[in-house]
């Protein structure tokens, strides 16, 4: 059975969700679309909000949340398919 690389499938989740949440936190800027999504996320990240900075600072939680939940993903699938 082929087992998963911990640090290659938390890094691509890493910058899955920091994409995601970078590009919504832009929209919320430019369009006011994704408000909502950025007020629930700041909710959890903190000083996650629709400003340049707070962009900035969304993505690099979304990073560490979707490095740590792939890594977390990776290690359950390795330990269940000895």
């Amino acid at each position: 059975m082929n087992k998963l690389n911990l640090k290659a499938l938390g890094l691509t989740f890493g910058i899955v969700w920091a994409s995601g949440i970078f590009l919504v936190g832009l929209a919320s800027i430019f369009t006011n679309w994704g408000l909502d999504f950025v007020a629930l996320m700041g909710s959890m990240y903190i000083g996650y909000t629709n400003t340049f900075s707070g962009i900035f600072i969304g993505t690099i939680w979304g990073f560490c949340d979707g490095a740590i939940c792939g890594v977390l993903i990776a290690w359950i699938y390795n330990k269940l398919c000895k």
